[in-house]
């Protein structure tokens, strides 16, 4: 309840500040009746209550304009002041009230230079002409009073500025951090649209490829051999249906919040032998070795390592000199070495390939993603050899 009487409160200041302002100067102006006639001493002024009333007014009207000439009304205040002191009226708060708010206002809107400017100025100037026009009163009312009376107001708005602008500091960086939460998730959304973008490019890529080549071979066989013909065509509809699948559970991945979910498992090298059963009928004979101890991987590290796998056979399918590959796969305790070897029986390619190609950018991107290297180029006999390092810990590098 209390805040929403604040806000409320805040909201009728900022829509209605000249009547804020209209309603102090009034209330200032009232207190000046008995500031024009009040002595500590008990003599009278030397002139007329109402002479005392009129200046203040005038200061009192100037505080209409302190949101928008600070400095100037500040002047007209603290002049009043500096007059009604002359005139030998005592300098008491009730007087001085229009040039406190002033002053106030002053260091408030200002600097700090000009604010302690403008009051050491007046209230040295109602110090010493209080000291002369009531030679008979005490140091404390003369002097320490009035300076006290003009002194904290400007402390208290360069207090209440500095405070203003602490808030108004913690309110951008706020602000701020909104914005780069608000860009840092974009950023990982733009980066998501990225990795689905790149699944999908290999699903369609291999498995387009491996069914234009069962396709090519169904008709090719027709005629001569129906029998191996009817049995690739009966793996070309599991090669298609694999790749509905794969699609299926990748888009999937783009399905909002609160739909049901119905998603295949990631694919990995447990998959591998259903990859080259599939190429197999596409007329490429792969051959899987393995050195060391098999485990299971990561589910990022396993996925990495089936997509580079089955990136590097559809490009053996589509461009190799020879319809044989073998896949070689060599645990170490930090480290899975593969190799995908198309043509002689060398291992390593001898040269880097530039990154041309979708496929090639797509497996030596997925290598850097989990912290791998991959190379990947001719070989001194023909063919061409793919090398993926990938590191066994799942972390990929920032």
């Amino acid at each position: 309840m209390e805040s929403l009487t604040t806000a409320a409160w805040r909201r009728f200041q900022d829509e209605h500040p000249h009547v804020i302002d209209g309603t102090v100067a009034l209330l200032l102006f009232g207190i000046s009746f008995p500031g024009s006639v009040l002595s500590s001493t008990g003599h009278r002024p030397p002139h007329p209550w109402w002479i005392g009333v009129l200046v203040t007014a005038v200061a009192c009207v100037a505080l209409m304009g302190r949101r928008s000439h600070p400095t100037a009304v500040a002047a007209v205040a603290c002049a009043s002041a500096v007059v009604v002191t002359l005139l030998g009226f005592e300098p008491t708060v009730l007087l001085l009230g229009p040039a406190m708010f002033a002053l106030f206002t002053l260091a408030y809107r200002t600097n700090r230079r000009i604010a302690n400017t403008v009051t050491f100025t007046v209230a040295v100037l109602v110090a010493v002409i209080a000291v002369i026009v009531h030679p008979h009163t005490t140091v404390n009312l003369t002097v320490v009073a009035p300076v006290a009376i003009l002194v904290l107001p400007t402390a208290f708005g360069t207090s209440s500025r500095h405070l203003r602008a602490f808030l108004d500091e913690a309110r951008a960086r706020a602000e701020y951090a909104e914005r780069t939460r608000e860009e840092a998730a974009r950023n990982l959304a733009a980066a998501e649209r990225v990795r689905i973008a790149r699944e999908l490019h290999d699903v369609v890529a291999h498995h387009l490829a491996v069914a234009n080549a069962q396709a090519g071979a169904v008709a090719h066989l027709m005629r001569g051999n129906p029998e191996q013909a009817h049995g690739i065509a009966t793996e070309l509809t599991k090669t298609t249906s694999m790749a509905l699948r794969e699609l299926k559970a990748t888009v999937s991945l783009l399905r909002q919040v609160g739909e049901p979910e119905d998603l295949e498992p990631a694919p990995g090298l447990a998959q591998l032998e259903a990859l080259t059963s599939a190429l197999a009928a596409a007329g490429l004979a792969v051959t899987v070795t393995t050195e060391g101890a098999e485990r299971p991987l990561p589910p990022g590290t396993d996925l990495t390592a089936y997509r580079i796998i089955q990136e590097a056979l559809t490009n053996v399918t589509k461009h190799g000199p020879t319809r044989a590959a073998t896949v070689h796969l060599a645990y170490r305790p930090l480290l899975l070495t593969i190799s995908i070897l198309n043509g002689d029986d060398g291992v390593a390619p001898v040269a880097a390939a530039p990154s041309s190609g979708y496929g090639m950018v797509s497996m030596r991107e997925r290598a850097q993603s989990v912290g791998g290297t991959l190379r990947a180029g001719p070989r001194a006999g023909g063919g061409f050899a793919v090398v993926a390092e990938i590191p066994l810990h799942a972390h990929p590098i920032p």
